[in-house]
């Protein structure tokens, strides 16, 4: 039986995936009182029209209604809406121009700028997916009203549901207006205490990707709360410079322990205790109580019981004094920010964590071109399907064109996922979808029934987040609700036809070569990530003794990032159809190897802290060199036997076991760089 299974293709099993996540009964309730209620508004006032509008916005900003702070909510809901209602004016000028095969062209432009936004990150990713969405939806929906007046619907609506995020939210804990980030750097705390629970099992490196996931969304939380700050010229508060302090302690920590779990030995229960009881206090305002005894066995354990009894002071702290404060706000300001801080201790902590994110953050921003190779493919798949769509629609049924199109949107973005598996669940849902509406269209009557249906929807969207079909079985729900009110009653049956088609026509355009290319599409990726961790290694082995921590925590995670978005595309590409016949098809074996890299590159780090032999200049130049050199190979597919055979020589470093697990892990890397 474990033999069959494993025999199932990845883009066969795909499908079939579910992901466990608890119920977000706050987005629920959300969901069910925007596209419904704004619906129903339209129907009883006799404007259908605005009503379909502003419920298509809602229903917009209920896909990006996910879990976080407001902060982030305010970017993932309203950056893509200002997108939708930029594409609704595209798209009903465009309408009302008129009709034509010149839509072809004009959508191809819309979806190359659309596809190009992947590469920039997932919130301008949806972005540009829903201006494309709503691009196509303003220029085939029968819809009275000027294009400007259309876009303000839109965006109503969208605004609509981030005013109910803003108000309706799950009880908040002990801690005010910072919750929602105290609550980002507790989730730190727990993932870190599940990473060391986990030292030493199988469980143990997808527990540490798990602790950099939760680095990364309290990174975003308090780099969006420092932006607001500076934005509203609003003075950091003591609420907020302590919460900063306490994470720039759970930084350390984190380090600290990836030298922990580098050694691969169980931790006795105690040990991944204290961590737990700092995101306990964090929650609950209390003290965090007693932690572990110290131990100095070697020196990863006795960096961790540093860096806990540093956190232990950060939380020892509940309201410095005004000088104190004075001071932190000081150092926090970049301008004032010259000389390194000595410590980690006080207020001072503060500050590292403040310019720890601000230099994740810059380094994050820089390298995501949109016109670069990885845009252009992107932006050249998305484009060739909604054209090739578009134009199928208006020579089989020019009155009602969108549908396709609409439906190619959102399938063929390359960094939502496999396109088979994605291709499958969207028909399957679209047919359930249509079948539940049609069945209330037969038990139900009166002109309110659409009303309640697209209530359901926005009322199952929160939860659907789990698959992709029962998503789009609530996306089909509310469609097809606007779509009846604004006096399309037979559309459901048309709309199984539409779909099935345009399945079809992106399976087909979606498979090209070019566009199919996992070394297109991954490989800058795994690029990325290589020059990423290749740059922390380097910054370990150079450093200075006694050298500010700031420059190496922000790199090391921004290495981290990198190799997560490595994985994920990793992850994505062996899902996919035609993943097999690829040569060189296991990109996760260089993102894996990658990562142990960095995690022993941190292990060398902490060491090296904690007075360890530092390594020679030829050694330390030795090992950067085939990184680098690695990174070039997988860069250029045409040169890869070449650059990687030509490196440097990998071995072992004498009397240094972190360093010889690099060159470990870098033979690793040569041997399949240079296998095709």
């Amino acid at each position: 039986m474990l033999r069959a299974q494993r025999a199932v293709p990845a883009w066969l099993a795909h499908p079939f995936r579910w992901q466990r996540l608890p119920v977000p009964w706050a987005a629920v309730a959300r969901g069910a009182l925007c596209a419904g209620p704004l619906l129903g508004a339209g129907i009883a006032t006799g404007h259908p029209a605005p009503g379909v509008l502003a419920g298509l916005g809602s229903m917009l900003a209920g896909v990006n209604d996910r879990p976080g702070t407001r902060r982030t909510g305010i970017v993932h809901i309203g950056l893509p809406a200002l997108a939708s209602a930029l594409g609704m004016l595209i798209g009903a000028s465009l309408q009302a121009v008129g009709a034509g095969w010149w839509l072809v062209p004009a959508l191809f432009a819309v979806g190359f700028v659309s596809g190009a936004g992947s590469v920039a990150g997932p919130v301008r990713s949806n972005a540009g997916m829903q201006m494309l969405a709503t691009t196509i939806l303003g220029a085939g929906m029968p819809l009275p009203g000027a294009p400007w007046a259309k876009a303000l619907y839109v965006l109503a609506g969208c605004l609509w549901l981030l005013l109910l995020r803003l108000v309706l939210r799950s009880p908040r804990p002990a801690g005010g207006a910072l919750s929602g980030e105290r609550a980002a750097v507790a989730t730190v705390f727990d993932a870190l205490a599940d990473a060391l629970g986990a030292a030493g099992g199988a469980g143990a490196e997808p527990a540490r990707r798990r602790l950099t996931g939760a680095l990364d969304r309290a990174d975003e939380a308090l780099r969006l709360r420092r932006l607001t700050d500076r934005l509203l010229r609003r003075p950091a508060r003591t609420e907020e410079l302590l919460l900063t302090e306490r994470f720039a302690a759970a930084t350390a920590l984190c380090e600290a322990s990836v030298a922990l779990l580098w050694e691969a030995r169980p931790l006795p229960s105690r040990v991944a205790q204290s961590p737990r009881r700092f995101a306990d206090a964090l929650r609950t305002g209390r003290p965090p109580g007693r932690l572990s005894a110290p131990e100095t066995s070697t020196a990863a354990r006795g960096a961790f019981d540093q860096a806990l009894l540093d956190a232990a002071v950060a939380f020892a702290r509940q309201e410095p004094s005004s000088q104190q404060l004075a001071r932190t706000q000081a150092r926090s300001r970049p301008e004032a920010d010259g000389a390194p801080a000595s410590s980690r201790r006080g207020p001072a902590g503060a500050s590292l964590a403040r310019r720890v994110l601000g230099v994740v953050g810059a380094r994050t921003r820089r390298g995501r071109s949109l016109l670069g190779p990885a845009g252009r493919d992107y932006g050249l798949r998305v484009a060739v399907c909604i054209a090739a769509s578009a134009a199928v629609a208006l020579l089989l049924r020019a009155d009602h064109w969108y549908w396709l199109p609409a439906t190619a949107t959102f399938l063929v973005k390359p960094d939502l996922g496999p396109l088979f598996s994605r291709t499958v669940n969207r028909f399957a849902g679209t047919v359930a979808g249509v079948l539940v509406f049609a069945g209330a269209g037969l038990l139900l009557t009166g002109s309110w029934w659409p009303a309640l249906m697209a209530g359901a929807g926005g009322a199952l969207l929160p939860f659907a987040t789990r698959h992709f079909a029962l998503q789009t079985v609530a996306i089909t729900l509310m469609v097809l609700s606007f779509v009846h009110v604004s006096g399309d009653p037979q559309a459901a049956g048309e709309r199984i036809v539409d779909t099935s088609i345009a399945c079809g026509i992106v399976l087909v355009v979606g498979h090209l070569p070019r566009l199919a290319d996992p070394r297109r599409r991954v490989g800058h990726r795994v690029t990325a990530a290589l020059r990423s961790t290749e740059q922390f290694l380097r910054h370990v082995l150079e450093a200075e003794p006694g050298q500010d921590p700031t420059e190496r925590l922000a790199l090391r995670r921004a290495a981290y990032r990198a190799l997560g978005e490595a994985r994920t595309a990793a992850e994505t590409a062996a899902a996919e159809l035609l993943a097999a016949r690829d040569r060189n098809p296991d990109w996760l074996t260089v993102v894996t190897a990658a990562e142990r890299i960095v995690d022993a590159a941190t292990a060398c780090a902490v060491r090296l802290d904690h007075g360890a032999h530092r390594p020679g200049v030829d050694e330390a130049e030795r090992l950067c060199q085939a990184l680098s050199a690695m990174a070039d190979a997988l860069e250029d597919p045409r040169r890869r036997r070449e650059a990687a055979l030509s490196g440097p020589d990998l071995r072992p470093v004498p009397d240094c076991a972190t360093l010889t697990d690099v060159a470990a892990e870098l033979e690793r890397i040569r041997g399949y760089a240079g296998a095709s």
